[in-house]
């Protein structure tokens, strides 16, 4: 396992749609397996593929205490049904470090997915995993989740996010 570095805003390659997993194979375990490390890292509770540069439909969540990990693997999943009634939680991503805000999402999803094996599975998820689903599901598709928020709350997070990007460039340098 390795860890990986996670992209942050504005990198245009967050904003790339992601291409679907042929064949889970030895190559996807081992990008999942790199992704949770990856994560745990972080830390965080969710991650997608995209956000480590690899435009693949490939998405990992634990919400488990620190002690007992619970990891759960997504490839290529799809909502069949979102429920009507929203939920709001205070929303944050590894690759919009240290902003956060509170998003309205529905409250209940159903999703179809392969798992770690290649398995297709089904599962109902509500509160905060439903939101978590749903927000590794969105930079499947190019999303942030800043994308919900208002132009000028948005605009404010790029632009703090784009100076301190060139702040960390010239120390590097």
């Amino acid at each position: 396992m390795a860890i990986r570095k996670i992209l942050t805003e504005p990198d245009p390659f967050l904003r790339q749609i992601s291409l679907e997993v042929k064949k889970v194979d030895n190559e996807i375990r081992k990008l999942m397996d790199d992704m949770l490390e990856t994560m745990y890292e972080a830390p965080g509770i969710g991650l997608a593929a995209i956000q480590i540069g690899v435009p693949k439909r490939v998405i990992v969540i634990d919400l488990s205490k620190e002690e007992e990990k619970k990891p759960l693997y997504f490839i290529n999943p799809e909502v069949i049904v979102k429920s009507e009634n929203n939920s709001t939680y205070e929303e944050g991503c590894l690759s919009v470090p240290g902003q956060f805000a509170e998003v309205d999402r529905p409250n209940e999803c159903h999703i179809s997915y392969l798992d770690y094996n290649g398995q297709k599975k089904e599962l109902k998820a509500e509160g905060l995993l439903a939101t978590c689903i749903q927000h590794e599901i969105d930079h499947l598709e190019g999303i942030l989740f800043i994308d919900y928020l208002s132009k000028l709350k948005k605009n404010y997070i790029v632009k703090k996010l784009s100076k301190q990007k060139k702040v960390l460039e010239r120390i590097v340098v």
